[in-house]
Order: structure tokens, then C-alpha cells, then sequence
């Protein structure tokens, strides 16, 4: 009919525009699930207890948000001064400066997505950015005048252990089961396997004619081989000389009571009750499997092992991470040469 309007067709520039914002909107409704799914399970496991705790302190703000891990809406209510009020009142509760910090850096992550999907303004995203954290010398200030210092279940120091106690842990009884705990510590202590690698060995893995193994880290998505040590070559041999590494199963098997072999597969809670078992045995209270990494890392770098190397081996996606694990040299400046030779006799 003359008299309705015409349906003007869109411009160039109005469709470019109209298929710029549909780009932008499939994008944001996929944001969080694209980005979850990037990310390794242990990534996500703490992310999300960071996520439930930041959770509970919104409500004992009385503010009810959904899912923070998994909807974007759920947002919509935090602002900046929410965030650094989450920071002071960790603090207050008596927890870890590093897992404040790192609990800070989950927050920033995922405003940052609900930025991008329109949950949260760019200005607001600018200023959550901004809260900061903790260095380390203001947390050794603020942990002497605070009277509650560290809750949670992780260790605030690693079980330091010596070369002699090290030895002790490969030094395991002829049984099925000391077998495969001479294997299991071998892994930790001479190759610094996180649990979780550890736990996810098959016996594919071990090439025991080239001395090779060959695994997975999920954390970092890589990759890689490592010389087997000559203890733990020696380890690998024996536990095949006794059939005990069945072919195309997980490596490490689970315990029975009487000192046998049960089936295939080692939980890392079982390595982790292993380790503490394998310890007190010595008379190391609490120790885990993590303290056997922090161990490798040390007696690597103490040995004069380059960082660079190190970070290879261990895994770490930097160089910040393996400082955490390094301890000091007792003299600070061992191993700096100012002249050729100044430290030969």
C-alpha cells in the first residue's frame, strides 16, 4: 500500500555495524566457557574455591550474586570498593597473604570477562584493577602486628629435608609395595613430578632400554622427557624384573594389606597419604609430595643448575615460579666470580 513505509534496506556501514555487535554478543555469551576451557583442572578447582569464598563474602555483605565461575550476570553487583573490602577482610580472618594475593588475581581475571561480556563497566573494571595486593615485605610487616597470621590446610614453610633424608625415602624394602615406593619417590625426589603427573604416569611412559620418561603436565598443557636418574632407572628395572608394571596400564598401583600390588592406578590423595606414611616412617612429620619438589628444585639450583634449565625441567611456565621453590644459598654471593679463577686454591 502507498501509504506504509517502506523498509529501508541497511547501508554498508549499518550491516559492517549490526555484524560487529552479533560478533560481540556470541562472543560475550561464550567468554567464560571458552575461557574455562583453556584452563588445566587443577586451575579451575582453585579457582573456583577462590570464587566460593569471595561468594561468601559477598553474602555476608548481604549481597546475593549466581554462579561467579560460570555467569557473567552474576557480576553485575560488585564494584571496586567490594573488591579491595574481600582484600582487608582476608587480612582481618587470618589468612595467607599469598593466597590473598592470589585470590586478588582470580577476582581480576573474571570482572575482566564480565567486563567484555557488558556485566560490568569498563570505569568500574579500571578501578577493580586497580586494588592491589600484598609485596612481600609488607607481608612480613603485616603478619608481625596481626595476631592470626595463616588459616587453611596448606603448610606455611615446606618440610626441608636433607640429602641423607632423601636417600632414606628411595631406600625401600624388596616387597611389591617397597618397590613401588622406591619408584614413586624416585619420581618426586630425583625428577620433581608434581603429584598429579605422578599419578597420571602409565607404564608407556617408561622406557627403561633408553632411559627415558616421557609424560604430561597438565598445569602448563606440555609435553616433555626427562632422563631417568640411575636410581630411578634401577627402580624402573626392578619393578620389571617383578612384573609389577603391567603393560599399557597407569604405572603406580594401589596398596593391599599384605604388602601386594592391588590394581592400577594411584589416586593423588593415595600418593599424597603415601608420601606422609613414607615419612614418619623417618620420623618427617608432614610431609608431601609437594616438599619433594620444592627438594628437587633446590638441590638443582644448589648444585648450579642455569634457572633457564631448571624452569624446563620443573615445568614452570616462568622464572618467578621456580624462586618459590629455590631456597638461598647460605652465602649470597656463592658462585659470583669477579676474576678468572679467584676462587681456586
Amino acid at each position: 500500500m502507498a501509504d506504509e513505509k517502506e523498509i529501508q534496506p541497511l547501508l554498508p556501514g549499518d550491516l559492517a555495524q549490526l555484524i560487529g555487535l552479533n560478533a560481540n554478543r556470541a562472543a560475550a555469551q561464550a567468554r567464560f566457557h571458552d575461557y574455562r576451557s583453556r584452563r588445566a583442572e587443577e586451575t579451575l578447582r582453585r579457582q573456583d574455591a577462590d570464587l566460593a569464598l569471595f561468594h561468601e563474602f559477598l553474602a555476608f555483605a548481604n549481597l546475593r550474586t549466581g554462579d561467579l565461575a560460570n555467569d557473567p550476570g552474576a557480576w553485575r553487583p560488585v564494584t571496586w570498593g567490594l573488591v579491595e573490602a574481600f582484600v582487608k577482610w582476608q587480612l582481618k580472618e587470618g589468612y595467607a597473604i599469598n593466597s590473598i594475593n592470589v585470590r586478588l588475581s582470580t577476582v581480576k581475571t573474571y570482572a575482566r570477562m564480565a567486563m567484555q561480556c557488558g556485566t560490568l563497566t569498563p570505569q568500574e573494571y579500571a578501578l577493580i584493577r586497580a586494588v592491589q595486593g600484598y609485596s612481600f615485605r609488607e607481608q612480613v610487616r603485616i603478619d608481625q602486628k596481626r595476631p592470626v597470621k595463616r588459616i587453611g590446610f596448606k603448610k606455611e614453610e615446606p618440610v626441608r629435608l636433607t640429602p641423607e633424608q632423601a636417600q632414606a625415602l628411595k631406600e625401600q624394602p624388596p616387597t611389591p609395595q617397597g618397590r613401588r615406593d622406591r619408584l614413586l619417590m624416585c619420581l618426586l625426589l630425583d625428577h620433581g613430578l608434581r603429584v598429579g603427573e605422578a599419578a597420571g604416569l602409565a607404564a608407556p611412559d617408561l622406557d627403561a632400554d633408553e632411559g627415558v620418561l616421557r609424560f604430561f603436565r597438565p598445569k602448563v598443557n606440555k609435553e616433555q622427557a626427562h632422563r631417568l636418574t640411575r636410581e630411578t632407572l634401577q627402580a624402573v628395572r626392578d619393578c620389571l624384573a617383578n612384573h609389577e608394571l603391567l603393560p599399557g596400564e597407569l604405572l603406580l598401583r594401589r596398596s593391599k594389606k599384605n604388602e601386594e600390588l592391588g590394581a592400577p592406578g594411584m589416586s593423588q590423595r593415595a600418593i599424597t597419604a603415601r608420601v606422609r606414611l613414607l615419612g614418619e616412617r623417618l620420623g618427617i612429620l608432614g610431609l608431601s609430595a609437594h616438599d619433594c619438589r620444592h627438594y628437587w628444585a633446590t638441590s638443582a639450583a644448589r648444585h648450579g643448575t642455569d634457572p633457564f634449565v631448571l624452569q624446563e625441567a620443573g615445568g614452570w611456565s616462568s622464572l618467578a615460579m621456580p624462586r618459590r621453590y629455590v631456597e638461598a644459598n647460605d652465602i649470597a654471593n656463592q658462585g659470583v666470580r669477579l676474576e678468572k679463577g679467584e676462587d681456586e686454591e
